[in-house]
């Protein structure tokens, strides 16, 4: 019997089971560099992904504003995003006119913080009135849940801040 081409049935006995040591850590070696080149990769993506959503997400407030002032005109724009959350189990009021997520209303999502600020009032009727607003998304932690900061205003203008800041003046593409 020649037992070294394995092609025996009676010798498939001495034939070791399994992988050897010297394969499983080549096996391992061979993921591991391929874990290292896709780490970036995949983090770059998630980046840019938070950013997409961010801008998406501006564009969600504006509208929201637009309906806002359209529905409460007397009271303008509203100048807290809670005003465009709800409140669950009561009708939409001035404080609460259920036109946003919570999620975004709360002035968190995906990795970036909004805000509403620089809130333009003016009296009419005896009451104040928002006429104008600034929209902000910054990153949580700048180059790690994005890059670049987000701003807009009334007028709908997306404006990026490369910094990852508030100083926008880099018109959005």
């Amino acid at each position: 019997m020649n037992c070294k081409k394995w092609k025996c049935r009676t010798c498939r006995a001495l034939r070791p089971n399994g992988f050897t040591l010297m394969e499983l850590l080549i096996v391992m070696a061979i993921i591991t560099v391929l874990m290292l080149i896709g780490f970036p990769t995949y983090r770059s993506v998630m980046k840019h992904s938070r950013e997409l959503s961010a801008k998406k997400s501006m564009q969600t407030v504006q509208q929201a504003e637009m309906m806002y002032s359209t529905n409460y005109p007397s009271k303008g724009f509203a100048c807290n995003l809670q005003y465009l959350g709800g409140d669950p189990g009561k009708p939409p009021s001035a404080t609460a006119s259920e036109m946003l997520p919570d999620e975004l209303a709360k002035g968190n999502k995906d990795g970036y913080i909004f805000t509403i600020t620089n809130c333009a009032k003016n009296a009419l009727n005896g009451s104040e009135r928002v006429d104008g607003y600034t929209l902000t998304a910054v990153p949580e932690a700048v180059g790690k849940t994005g890059d670049l900061g987000f701003c807009s205003d009334e007028g709908g203008v997306l404006k990026q801040d490369p910094a990852g800041g508030v100083n926008c003046a880099e018109l959005v593409q």
